[in-house]
């Protein structure tokens, strides 16, 4: 079983220690007790929780896509040249970076403060972890 410090549990939602804290007080998040040292939240149960809670705003005028990966933000950068753009958006503790042309970028409006959505679609998606 995968056991998270306090700190981390509140790394992974985007909110601060005390919000864990406060979630373990009010029974919405279990706490473990590894008898000796602090509390820790059980990983999986936090992913339930994580998942549960896992609706993202839709932009007015969404289309259907077969694209499951989608994360809504806003834009906080972009960086142009004649030809080629680097968009930056921050989507929750996330930030998403995509380079396109920069005549999508005028014609989509991009620029920083913009509501927009990252959909993508990939084959290759590479998924890591700490080893012990």
């Amino acid at each position: 079983m995968t056991v998270l410090r306090i700190s981390e549990a509140a790394a992974l939602i985007g909110v601060s220690d005390d919000t864990v804290r406060r979630l373990v007080a009010d029974g919405q998040l279990s706490a473990v007790d590894p008898g000796h040292g602090p509390l820790r939240i059980d990983g999986a149960e936090l992913a339930l929780w994580l998942r549960e809670r896992a609706k993202a705003p839709q932009p007015e005028g969404s289309v259907a896509s077969s694209a499951r990966n989608k994360f809504v933000g806003l834009v906080t950068e972009v960086r142009s040249d004649p030809v080629m753009s680097q968009v930056e958006m921050q989507a929750g503790p996330f930030r998403v970076v995509s380079l396109m042309s920069t005549e999508a970028v005028e014609e989509l409006g991009l620029k920083p403060g913009v509501l927009a959505t990252a959909v993508i679609k990939s084959t290759n998606v590479v998924i890591e972890t700490r080893q012990s």
